[in-house]
């Protein structure tokens, strides 16, 4: 390219280049006029000035929190590949303001524009950023030494691969050496920057860095309470389908049957004979299952661990849907990107994408960093205007998102940044409250079917919490604080056994832009995702001005109170065991990697029964419209989680009200520690503020709730 010969230097240099800019420009627009395809057809020009490397401006929050002198184990060869890393680009706001005008009528009842989904393509045309922007920005990356792939068809990514040493030339930050608990890394060390002239249009470069999202399940766990004789029960899609209602669904031939589901990975399964022996063990027809990698992206193979994610998610979607389409979408991670957003991106790019998407995955805001905030919420935004319904785990760490896998809270509050945006479901975790409540003989048969089920109706809920911070939890071993000196978390087995984050996560947006003082708190210039309309207006949802999670919850514990899922996983390398026997000696686990998936199954049921063929959109709309009905100012003791079998028949969503999701904790963010070593997470460092309970209506523990599937399937507000 031409502006491979332009160098930052003085003004005759720099006066030639404004006019081969200006040439360039002109060029573009001529193309435009002709091209059958355009990115930005109706988009003014943003970018007036010509792309200096001496005249940059410093993307904020942007480095890994395990970019530290600690780990620094040096600068990497200037010859390290730097593959895939993606460049996101801002949308022009008059183009933003008119796209959302839009995706407000494609769910409106009677606009002329309801359901009218836009094309990838169309997407781009419409709304995306100038041809002669997009055209001035890959010459500069050009320019740069850079080998443009791809612009993705939507012009809001740029797919772009070099080295870390034009990385240093060209957004100014140095790619180390990182060992973190003994696992080797690499990253950038301080924020990228992009030339100044590109500062309206360019919102950064994703990801510098090879830090993975982690997967949201939990290995089940043997707990020890006081008690004696505790009875574990393992939970089947037999008894999903008794609790959530979807019997009567499957009578009806609602079985997801003309619906396709996608299951975002960035590995294959580890292999597809457990699949078959999941669903041949629990009644379910042969799976229409494949494996996909989207834009012949690289496919990933089986990788240990997350293959086990990846058979899970497959398993319960089918397990809700068990007539649909499964798709396992996946590609390999690359040095800077994650497998699962190219996977995305290449869905959307190839067209005709499966019209409901889960994702099990998540990190939190402020160690996502603001540019790959902006790219998961720019994703899910396409892919609801596209007809897409995109369901995410919210978490398995209760509100502390950035303390995920540890054995106590130090960040403080903080949220999933794959799970805030306003375009996606984020799905939470419940438990089943009849341990506590003493009435399990109630709720469970003493023996199982044919398809090994056991539940006999739904049963009360309470949010999922391993913690010592579970006031529930407490209250079982005796006693009645779980903070201080002689709290249950400082007890001798509060310490020895509770321990920890596990929990389903929710809590406010509070770092999707800007940057941490404090590296994984939200602090310094940091702020949350703004509310979206359809949040505002539900009983119990604060007036806080930003996105909340989670919307919906459904089960996703892994044995504290003796309820886990089983599943078939095979590769004992990955925790997996044998699928041979009984059912009850499979592999055993929890976490909102379940629910998801399996509220993306019931939504397929959704669109099957009401004719969706081409999408629902985002419906998280429509959920909180259901549910303002249905709770109304006060609340709805009908529909009251805790009535358990005696819960009103007519309930779509059941109020989960009783126990919280709060988690023990240290250190001085968002803790409660009056005395003792280990206190509990608080909105208050000065007095008790659980962070989070329940509550009538929506809370920050479950969202609107769980769902009755039957009775949202049918609702009128389809």
């Amino acid at each position: 390219m031409i502006f491979g010969t332009v160098r930052h230097g003085g003004h005759r240099a720099a006066k030639f280049a404004f006019t081969l800019l200006a040439a360039s420009l002109a060029s573009a627009y001529a193309a435009n006029s002709h091209a059958a395809v355009t990115i930005g057809l109706l988009s003014k020009p943003q970018i007036t000035q010509v792309p200096n490397n001496n005249d940059r401006v410093t993307i904020p929050g942007n480095v890994s929190p395990h970019a530290i002198a600690a780990n620094d184990k040096g600068r990497v060869d200037d010859s390290t590949a730097m593959n895939h890393m993606l460049l996101e680009l801002k949308r022009p706001a008059d183009r933003e303001q008119a796209l959302q005008a839009l995706m407000q009528q494609q769910l409106t009842k009677g606009s002329a524009n309801y359901h009218k989904w836009l094309t990838n393509t169309e997407l781009g045309e419409q709304y995306g950023p100038s041809q002669m922007d997009i055209d001035t920005i890959t010459h500069w990356l050009a320019s740069q030494g850079f080998i443009v792939n791809k612009v993705y068809q939507n012009g809001m990514t740029i797919d772009f691969s070099g080295n870390a040493g034009q990385v240093h030339q060209a957004f100014g930050t140095e790619i180390h050496h990182l060992n973190v608990k003994g696992e080797n890394h690499i990253g950038n060390m301080s924020d990228p920057q992009i030339p100044a002239a590109f500062a309206n249009v360019v919102e950064g470069v994703v990801s510098l860095n090879d830090f993975r999202p982690h997967a949201n399940y939990k290995q089940h766990v043997d707990y020890t309470f006081t008690e004696s004789g505790s009875t574990y029960y393992a939970v089947t899609p037999a008894d999903l389908a008794t609790i959530y209602n979807l019997n009567p669904l499957f009578t009806a031939g609602v079985n997801g049957s003309g619906q396709t589901i996608a299951l975002i990975e960035d590995t294959n399964v580890y292999s597809t004979s457990d699949i078959t022996t999941f669903r041949s063990t629990f009644g379910l027809p042969t799976a229409n299952f494949s494996q996909v990698h989207p834009e012949s992206c690289t496919n990933p193979g089986d990788v240990t661990g997350n293959d086990g994610e990846a058979e899970l998610d497959v398993e319960y979607a089918g397990a809700a849907a068990p007539g649909a389409t499964l798709e396992l979408v996946s590609c390999a991670d690359t040095s800077t990107t994650f497998g699962g957003l190219i996977a995305m991106e290449g869905l959307l790019e190839a067209g005709h994408a499966p019209t409901v998407w889960s994702v099990s995955y998540g990190e939190c805001e402020a160690e996502n960093g603001a540019t790959q905030n902006a790219a998961y919420s720019s994703t899910y935004e396409s892919a609801a205007a596209e007809g897409i319904s995109v369901f995410v785990s919210s978490g398995d760490e209760g509100a502390a998102s950035c303390d995920a896998d540890e054995s106590n809270a130090t960040h403080g509050i903080g949220v999933s940044g794959f799970a805030s945006t306003a375009y996606n479901v984020a799905v939470g975790g419940t438990d089943f409250g009849d341990t506590y409540a003493g009435t399990s003989s109630t709720y469970w048969s003493s023996s199982n079917s044919s398809t090994y089920g056991s539940a006999l109706s739904y049963i009360p809920e309470i949010p999922w919490n391993d913690s010592c911070a579970s006031s529930l939890i407490a209250t079982k071993e005796g006693y009645s604080a779980t903070y201080g000196k002689s709290g249950f978390c400082n007890s001798s087995v509060g310490k020895e056994n509770f321990l920890t984050t596990a929990s389903g996560s929710g809590g406010p947006s509070g770092c999707a832009s800007g940057s941490p003082s404090t590296s994984g708190v939200v602090s310094g210039t940091c702020a949350g995702w703004s509310k979206p309309s359809w949040q505002s207006g539900l009983v119990g949802n604060p007036s806080d001005g930003v996105r909340d999670i989670p919307d919906v919850s459904l089960f996703a514990a892994n044995g504290v109170w003796g309820h886990y899922y089983v599943y078939c996983y095979s590769n004992k390398a990955g925790e997996g065991v044998a699928c041979t026997g009984a059912p009850s000696g499979w592999a055993g686990a929890g976490g909102t990697s379940f629910a998801s998936p399996i509220m993306a199954g019931i939504q397929a049921l959704v669109d099957q029964h009401n004719s969706f063929t081409t999408g629902a959109g985002n419906p998280a709309p429509t959920y909180y419209s259901i549910a303002k009905t249905e709770y109304g100012s006060s609340g709805s003791s009908t529909c009251n989680s805790s009535n358990g079998k005696s819960v009103g028949s007519s309930c779509v969503f059941y109020d989960v009200t009783q126990g919280d999701m709060d988690v023990n904790c240290t250190g001085s963010h968002s803790c409660y520690k009056p005395s003792g070593t280990y206190g509990v997470l608080s909105t208050s460092t000065s007095a008790y503020d659980p962070a989070y309970g329940t509550g009538t209506g929506w809370d920050f523990a479950t969202g609107i709730g769980s769902v009755n599937a039957y009775n949202l399937v049918y609702n009128s507000a389809w």
